[in-house]
C-alpha cells in the first residue's frame, strides 16, 4: 500500500518533525514570485509604486512579467526593503555570487594607460 508523506511525518519524533517542518518552510521561502514576496512583506503595490515613481498598474505589470531587467528587479526588491544578489549555480562547483551586475559596487575593468602626445 502506498504511503502518504503526512503519514511518514506523523511517525517522526517531535525533534525530527520540527526539523522537517523548518526545512520545508525554508524551501518554500526560497522561491517566491515578486507578488508573493510583496504580500509576505505586507507591502501594498501603491507603496512600491511610490518608491519607484510609477503608477500602481506599473507594479502590477512588473509582478506579472517573466523577463525583467536586473535593474528593475533590483529597484523593486529595494522598494520592499531588501537587496538583490545574483547567484550563478553550476553542477561542478559551489554557487558564485556575481558582482557588479545587480547594482552592487560595480567593478570597472582595468583600463590601459595611454602616453600623452606632445
Amino acid at each position: 500500500m502506498p504511503r502518504n508523506v503526512n503519514d511518514i511525518i506523523n511517525k517522526l519524533g517531535p525533534v525530527q518533525r520540527r526539523k522537517v517542518e523548518a526545512r520545508a518552510a525554508q524551501l518554500i521561502a526560497e522561491e517566491m514570485t515578486l507578488q508573493e514576496l510583496r504580500r509576505a512583506r505586507k507591502i501594498t503595490q501603491q507603496k512600491i509604486a511610490k518608491s519607484l515613481s510609477i503608477g500602481q498598474e506599473g507594479v502590477s505589470k512588473i509582478e506579472k512579467r517573466t523577463d525583467l531587467l536586473i535593474s528593475t528587479l533590483r529597484k523593486t526588491v529595494e522598494a520592499m526593503g531588501g537587496s538583490l544578489s545574483l547567484v550563478a549555480e553550476f553542477p561542478d562547483r559551489d554557487p558564485v555570487v556575481l558582482s557588479g551586475i545587480a547594482g552592487d559596487n560595480p567593478t570597472k575593468p582595468a583600463g590601459r594607460k595611454h602616453a600623452a602626445h606632445a
